[in-house]
């Protein structure tokens, strides 16, 4: 009995141990923490289920800043401008060290540390505003050639037709001719091996593992950037990861700024009105699109950026590595801090009327100067703002002036749900592209 009653003990002590270990008690000044009965664990389970709505619940029943315990960690999440404020400018948290575990497997922490910066500062020149005139004509010329491949009329799904043309075209602008596969079998086998990529981030990272013939293929890219990088050898690598940000968010974004345009007739009319009066008769062969064509059709921008608005992910994330005060809490370092631009997005206060499709709210953006609406944090904000996001907004621009310009398009299926699809690109809504030329019959 003393033996047992001894045992029994050990393991009270033991769980309660356990519990400190995982649950400490709560500092007053830290943010309400949402847990769970399972150490570890925590509130994975609620959270997985339906992690937009429970951000949501969260924030209704808690206030604008709380932190969520699951598998281990801390993620504090911060909804309003203090935090969102915070998020971008404090140097008391860091973005580096909350990706470093996931990107460390497709290119080592030291060396990613060493070469961010100066990978940053490339991109971040080649790929601005004043940049953009030197990507206008070979991305047109691209968009043409692949689109070409299309025929004149029939049915596809929408995702794949987007994919179909913008994949090979981001791909020989961005480094160059021949590196795209050419042969049918090839691009299939490769566009299977990045959309598993694209879908399980940490499972790409061992792609090169996985396929000799993959690395060979990406050997070439971004060697002009890389010459001068430490560790050249996984030039390969680094391309990966640019080919992964450059296409991981422009097909959903050109995806969805067709499929909103489509759905809302009186605005799919106004556009092909205002592509006629600077092109003309829809429906003549490869028409070349500048930059100064694309000034002129507003509309197709305000789309696209209200389709972003709308379709942004869950959250993003970084590391706090020194206690930082938003409002009255103090979040410990080690917290994932993190920001959901799903729901900033839906903040009346900066979107009226937040769940509808209105580009013309885009009006009251700066976009001459760049700048665009308040509590619009879809690429990033501070410094540190995505380095191709006019490179990306002009490539869809350009892609959706192309395919309304040469198509009649007809949806055959309803625009599926933002929150079931936010984070997979849509399967259900297809397309049939009827050619404008009157010599084809639309179908």
């Amino acid at each position: 009995m003393d033996v047992t009653m001894a045992i029994l003990l050990a393991l009270v002590l033991g769980l309660l141990m356990v519990k400190f270990a995982l649950f400490p008690p709560r500092n007053p000044n830290s943010p309400p923490c949402i847990g769970g009965w399972i150490p570890w664990l925590g509130a994975a389970f609620q959270f997985g289920k339906a992690p937009l709505e429970f951000i949501e619940q969260a924030r209704v029943k808690y206030g604008p800043i709380f932190t969520v315990f699951a598998l281990g960690n801390r993620f504090t999440f911060v909804t309003e401008d203090e935090g969102i404020e915070a998020f971008f400018t404090s140097k008391d948290i860091d973005f580096e060290q909350a990706v470093q575990e996931t990107v460390q497997r497709t290119i080592p922490a030291e060396i990613f540390y060493r070469n961010r910066s100066r990978l940053y500062s490339m991109m971040k020149g080649k790929m601005g505003t004043s940049s953009l005139y030197l990507f206008a004509r070979p991305l047109c010329q691209e968009l043409h050639e692949h689109m070409d491949c299309l025929g004149t009329a029939g049915t596809e799904n929408l995702r794949d037709l987007i994919r179909s043309v913008l994949y090979p075209a981001t791909v020989n602008i961005l480094f160059g001719k021949g590196v795209c596969p050419t042969n049918k079998s090839d691009i299939k086998e490769f566009e299977e091996h990045f959309q598993k990529y694209d879908e399980d981030f940490e499972y790409g990272s061992q792609m090169w593992g996985n396929g000799a013939s993959l690395a060979n293929l990406l050997e070439t890219l971004l060697q002009h950037l890389l010459d001068n990088l430490h560790g050249k050898h996984l030039a390969p690598n680094y391309a990966l990861l640019l080919l992964w940000a450059s296409q991981a968010n422009a097909m959903p974004v050109a995806f969805w700024t067709l499929a909103f345009i489509l759905s809302h007739p009186s605005i799919y009319k106004n556009i092909m009105e205002d592509i006629v009066s600077v092109f003309g008769k829809a429906g003549k062969e490869n028409i070349e699109i500048s930059e100064d064509n694309l000034k002129k059709l507003l509309l197709i921008k305000w789309c696209t950026l209200e389709a972003i608005r709308l379709r942004s992910p869950g959250a993003i994330t970084k590391k706090v590595v020194n206690p930082i005060k938003i409002q009255t809490f103090t979040i410990p370092a080690g917290d994932m801090l993190m920001l959901s631009p799903y729901w900033v997005h839906r903040n009346p206060k900066y979107f009226p009327d937040p769940e509808t499709f209105k580009p013309d709210r885009w009006k009251e953006a700066n976009l001459e100067k760049n700048a665009f609406l308040d509590g619009f944090v879809a690429f990033g904000g501070g410094k540190h703002q995505c380095p191709g996001r006019w490179l990306a907004i002009m490539e869809v621009h350009m892609l959706v002036v192309l395919f309304l310009y040469k198509y009649e398009f007809i949806l055959l299926d309803p625009v599926p749900k933002e929150v079931k699809y936010l984070f997979l690109l849509a399967h259900s809504a297809e397309a049939t592209p009827a050619p404008h030329r009157p010599s084809v019959s639309a179908l």
